[in-house]
């Protein structure tokens, strides 16, 4: 979806969606503590959520349950937490800025694009109804299971997008793992402590982190310039 631009000798940036563009805190800790309720466990706050959390997600699982959940818990969790998500998240809007910020960079000449962990059925529905759509040059849900690793797709995702060069290309997210398929697919990462990990989490992974989504723009002009 959204349009090419040519061949981008400028920097590319790959947007996290969930705890990045769209602000969905809320939902997710609401969510998440169903999928607990689900199978017994005690509710936790978001500041817990965001020192444990981690993917791929029955990793995550693991470190509050103090073992891996069986596949039945697994399934249970799972679904429970995508059944009251998509409750929650009619809710959640863009992140402060995000319209203004993806505009600057677009009518600057220079290409985005989005890939997420997210259903891609839902994904790009929700990008058109917030009016976001033809910022970017692409947009990539999950089309697999939940609960894998993001740095496959980042790999298939670079691959696909013509004159976006990797070593020109920064990942702006919210979570390890970004900066981890960043490494995978030989690009760059800035990481925002907006979202789904405490700053404290995100400073063990070594990519610059942020506080701000208009810090992170600034952040991966630089680093770009410097490849």
């Amino acid at each position: 979806m959204g349009k090419h631009f040519g061949t981008h000798a400028a920097t590319h940036i790959v947007w996290d969606w969930n705890g990045t563009l769209f602000h969905d805190n809320d939902a997710v800790i609401r969510a998440s503590n169903a999928a607990f309720a689900a199978v017994g466990l005690e509710p936790i706050t978001l500041e817990t959520y965001r020192e444990l959390y981690c993917i791929p997600i029955p990793k995550f699982y693991e470190r509050l349950m103090g073992r891996l959940p069986t596949e039945a818990e697994w399934t249970a969790m799972d679904g429970a937490f995508h059944q009251h998500y998509a409750r929650y998240s009619v809710e959640c809007r863009l992140a402060e800025g995000v319209e203004l910020l993806l505009a600057g960079w677009q009518e600057a000449g220079r290409s985005q694009s989005i890939l997420s962990m997210a259903g891609h059925e839902e994904l790009v529905p929700l990008v058109r109804r917030l009016g976001i759509a033809e910022r970017f040059v692409r947009v990539d849900g999950r089309t697999g299971p939940s609960g894998g690793s993001k740095a496959e797709h980042m790999v298939r995702h670079l691959g696909v997008l013509d004159g976006v060069a990797p070593e020109r290309t920064v990942v702006i997210g919210d979570a390890a793992d970004d900066a981890v398929a960043a490494i995978a697919a030989g690009a760059q990462a800035v990481l925002y402590t907006g979202g789904s990990h405490s700053r404290a989490s995100l400073e063990g992974v070594g990519a610059p982190v942020v506080d701000t989504l208009a810090d992170a723009v600034r952040e991966a002009e630089r680093m770009a310039a410097a490849a």
